[in-house]
């Protein structure tokens, strides 16, 4: 067998394509593809360099350096090389060289004092009776005698306070009635958190499904979960859960539910509604995940907020975010149009999430500039927010660290009017932008262990930088086919 110190416990800046079980997710580019070989050709050497281990290295924060700056030299080569009028990518992660082989300049590229509060999380009820869900994702080998504990409460707590930066998750709820995460158990997770951490860190969502069943049942549902547990906000999936809806009721084929769960949301508070827009779903009906009805919504309920979950990405058939064009119907332009025909403006009540978003374009620089810049452009800086799905692709220590190093060009500031990503507006997405609001006071302080503390759990993880979520069309198909069984009398 081989010693600990030899496994490979993977980059720690997760490059490959990965699902949250949502979409299948597409091959690796050529460029990720080089990416991923020189990181861990250069890997190698610079672990010897360090007189690390090989695993040691790659567990550290020298480790992310290197991969990303093989991902910045791999995309700016490709670009030269393309002939496509430009000697550049739209945007690229910048890594001096000696951040790759020293602890303390690693740590000031990839390190950070900013409040992070992550709106997209989720774990698993180990208690939850629906057949196989969660077991089919390739998690379930994180070492666990029972496959469910590798979704756990746990584990939930200790990948995202203990192996990130993260300071403030909400947990989001999931797209079934009848939950198998139930919101009795978001409940003591709250309770738990705030008990290891001595701070109010840890948020909860009330699900509710208006395209499952009676609507009348669903206000009620909303009503009990607010009158007995601590909501956040409110979150939905117009395309799941049940019959398709839109939140605006344009069409009168549809349930006309959308409005009735508006106002009831804004009878029992919180203000805040998060929607599935976006990645259209496994067996889900992608006419309802399409962001058509957030502008008339929001136009027609100022008063309310809506977080707009993915941000109406797409990521399929092959095809990549581009600068914004009316006339294109596709992933985020979809929002763009939406909101811009309804005439709701940067600044008001449409906020742009990233959870999963980000995580996809993380190999794609040129894309990943357009996907924020266009956001920033339309929303604003004071509208864009964090999330990462988390715990589906492990810890998210990755996406923080990538944010943070990357930057649009000036090309792209100049071309398509977007703007600059500084320390300021980063800072703004990874939290401040939340913590406004949800209405809490930002923490920055680490939950229960300090820095120093994080960076070692890295090097002595079982772990290592495992990526969590279906990775193949099987798979996603299995993931699927489980969460779909409960539903067969609402499709």
């Amino acid at each position: 067998m081989a010693r600990h110190d030899d496994q490979d416990p993977g980059l720690p800046i997760k490059l490959n394509p990965c699902s949250n079980g949502e979409f299948i997710p597409e091959p690796p580019s050529a460029v990720v593809r080089e990416a991923v070989r020189r990181a861990r050709a250069q890997a190698d050497e610079n672990a010897r360099r360090t007189g690390m281990s090989r695993r040691a290295f790659l567990l550290s924060s020298m480790g992310a350096a290197t991969t990303l700056a093989a991902v910045a030299a791999c995309t700016s080569e490709s670009a030269r090389s393309t002939g496509s009028g430009t000697t550049a990518p739209g945007g690229s992660y910048v890594v001096p060289p000696e951040a790759t082989v020293d602890r303390d300049a690693a740590s000031r590229v990839l390190g950070g004092d900013e409040f992070i509060m992550d709106v997209q999380t989720h774990f698993l009820d180990n208690s939850h009776d629906v057949p196989n869900l969660g077991v089919m994702f390739p998690q379930n080998n994180c070492g666990e005698q029972d496959p469910r504990a590798c979704f756990s409460v746990d584990k939930y707590l200790d990948l995202l306070y203990n192996k990130s930066d993260t300071n403030v998750v909400v947990i989001s709820a999931l797209p079934f009635a009848g939950s198998p995460l139930d919101s009795a158990v978001m409940k003591q997770t709250i309770e738990l958190a705030d008990r290891l951490c001595g701070d109010k860190r840890t948020l909860m969502q009330g699900e509710a499904h208006p395209g499952a069943g009676a609507i009348e049942q669903t206000l009620e549902n909303m009503a009990q979960l607010k009158a007995s547990l601590p909501i956040g906000a409110w979150k939905t999936y117009t395309h799941a859960g049940g019959k398709g809806w839109f939140l605006d009721d344009h069409d009168p084929a549809a349930p006309q539910v959308g409005q009735r769960f508006i106002d009831q949301a804004r009878a029992l508070g919180p203000k805040i509604i998060a929607v599935h827009k976006g990645f259209p779903g496994i067996g889900g009906d992608p006419v309802y995940s399409d962001p058509v009805d957030i502008g008339p919504a929001a136009k027609a309920n100022p008063d309310v907020r809506f977080v707009v979950y993915h941000s109406g990405f797409e990521g399929t058939n092959g095809r990549v975010e581009k600068a914004y064009d009316e006339r294109d119907a596709y992933g985020i332009n979809r929002l763009i149009a939406s909101v811009t025909r309804a005439g709701v403006g940067p600044g008001q009540n449409v906020y742009a999430e990233i959870g999963s978003t980000w995580r996809f374009v993380m190999g794609d620089t040129t894309q990943a500039a357009h996907v924020l810049g266009k956001l920033l452009k339309t929303f604003g800086e004071d509208n864009v927010v964090w999330g990462t799905d988390s715990i589906w692709y492990g810890s998210p220590q990755d996406q923080i660290q990538a944010f943070r190093t990357f930057e649009i060009s000036r090309e792209f500031q100049e071309r398509f009017g977007y703007p600059e990503l500084t320390p300021a507006v980063k800072a703004k997405i990874f939290g401040l932008t939340s913590a406004r609001l949800y209405g809490i006071d930002p923490v920055t302080t680490r939950c229960r262990i300090d820095r120093d503390a994080i960076e070692q759990a890295r090097l002595t993880s079982v772990e290592g930088n495992r990526t969590y979520g279906p990775v193949t069309a099987r798979q996603v198909a299995a993931v699927a086919r489980a969460e779909l069984a409960p539903f067969a009398s609402f499709t």
